[in-house]
């Protein structure tokens, strides 16, 4: 066996044991972070954390919907429209009922596995997988009980409380209270965490911790103190708040955030920047909540035997073309942090493509550990940990809803077919148009690009296609 294959405790002589694993997941959290040069937001701890570790500025998710993508990054597959992991309600365990999620994986290879808060959507999926019940603050998860669902979004405030929803009976979209952060779940998630890494280190066996924290997803409920270090008026507002020219009709805004009460129109500037004060105070909570673990990690001496892997299941858009939300294949939507520090191994930044399935192999890598055969779709981005100019692949590809996307260092492509034949087309160009404001698939001079482009998402629907008719 060669050096470059053994596991990563093996090369270090100073780590004693197989590696820990400490699994961090965000909900809606785009890259709107300190360590990826946001200055007007407090990410203090996150910022901490980037600065040890390898910040991946080209992170993408496989579909933009919480179920959907989680189902897909915990089988390390891709999704399948319309066969697999196409909604926010997707069971991995129902569409892929042969695949091993990676809990499972490393439960078998000898890790004492721990699920905290949302991990898989449903608290039910595969929750054998994991060496004991998985954990959420309600006991029967929201794929059980509406009222129990509720519950992690309770409202604080009691003025909120009495404002809902003629239809759905939500509260608001968002909320500021004089609460201590536990009144909220992701406080009680961080104390059930840290309260794990210490029974995990007394019981001496490797650990995959998976900790997976609500906010910022909506509603924007979070503790007074969060709110109070923004100023509302100094926030900037989304440059472009105008549909991009050429957009195709397929691209559209989220309604996710008008099941809640108190939204206006999609338009209206004063709503926009009500949601983004709310979303910076709801990543400034959850950031809060990750110091937390971070600190007890270093004060059990667990940092440097350790893998901290922190990452958005998808992105969200605050305003830009208009849009609040996920729910559609442009930039804001699909594009993630993802922080990953490996004990030993370098720091900075890279530009290098990857994507969410590429967790599933890398993690085996780092850890020693095999690959479940004839399953996974990523590529592990060890050799980017080790070489940050390195590069593991030409493209991502991310699915919607029908519409096939592929995104490299500088185009993001997409297209919708009726059939065989190519109905719509969106090309944009990150290098002249960072925002997305006009589309290019019907310009001349971008034809080339969109043949090279088109021809990556032709061959991944062959791959995958291959897959079910073998």
């Amino acid at each position: 066996m060669s050096l470059a294959s053994l596991p990563l405790q093996a090369q270090n002589s100073d780590t004693p044991g197989p590696m820990n694993v400490l699994f961090l997941m965000a909900d809606d959290l785009r890259p709107e972070l300190g360590c990826y040069g946001v200055r007007e937001i407090h990410t203090p701890h996150i910022d901490r954390l980037a600065a040890s570790g390898i910040v991946f500025q080209n992170a993408y998710c496989n579909v933009p919907v919480s179920g959907a993508s989680r189902a897909s990054l915990l089988t390390g597959m891709y999704p399948h429209y319309p066969h697999r992991f196409v909604h926010y309600s997707a069971y991995a365990s129902k569409d892929c009922p042969d695949a091993i999620p990676l809990s499972g994986w490393f439960t078998d290879h000898h890790y004492y596995t721990v699920s905290n808060g949302k991990v898989f959507h449903h608290l039910s999926d595969h929750a054998d997988s994991w060496s004991e019940p998985p954990y959420r603050t309600f006991p029967d998860g929201y794929d059980v009980y509406w009222a129990e669902y509720n519950r992690w979004e309770l409202w604080q405030n009691e003025a909120s409380a009495r404002t809902l929803h003629p239809q759905t009976r939500r509260g608001p979209f968002c909320e500021w209270a004089e609460v201590p952060d536990t009144a909220y779940d992701d406080g009680k998630l961080a104390l059930k965490t840290i309260a794990d890494l210490k029974r995990l280190k007394a019981q001496g066996k490797p650990f995959f911790l998976a900790c997976g924290f609500w906010k910022p997803h909506l509603p924007f409920n979070a503790p007074k103190r969060y709110w109070d270090l923004y100023d509302r008026n100094t926030l900037p507002p989304a440059p472009n708040r105008f549909r991009p020219e050429g957009l195709p009709p397929q691209v559209q805004n989220s309604q996710e955030i008008y099941a809640y009460a108190r939204t206006t129109t999609p338009e209206d500037i004063y709503f926009q920047q009500e949601a983004k004060h709310g979303y910076y105070a709801c990543v400034s909570y959850l950031d809060a909540q990750i110091g937390k673990v971070l600190d007890a990690l270093d004060e059990l001496e667990l940092a440097d035997r350790t893998i901290v892997v922190l990452f958005g299941d998808h992105g969200w858009h605050l305003g830009e073309h208009n849009f609040l939300g996920k729910h559609n294949l442009m930039d804001r939507a699909t594009h993630i942090p993802l922080i990953v520090r490996v004990p030993g191994m370098k720091q900075g930044k890279t530009t290098a493509l990857v994507e969410l399935v590429d967790l599933y192999p890398t993690l085996c890598e780092l850890c020693g550990l095999p690959y479940p055969e004839n399953q996974l779709d990523g590529t592990s981005f060890v050799p980017i940990l080790k070489d940050l100019k390195q590069r593991t692949k030409e493209a991502v590809f991310i699915q919607w809803q029908g519409g096939n996307n592929a995104v490299d260092e500088r185009y993001n492509y997409a297209e919708w077919k009726q059939g065989t034949e190519i109905t719509h087309r969106m090309l944009f160009d990150h290098l002249e148009d960072p925002e997305e404001n006009v589309n290019r698939a019907s310009r001349t001079i971008d034809q080339p690009v969109i043949l090279r482009l088109s021809q990556k998402v032709a061959e991944k629907m062959e791959y995958l296609n291959r897959q079910l008719h073998p």
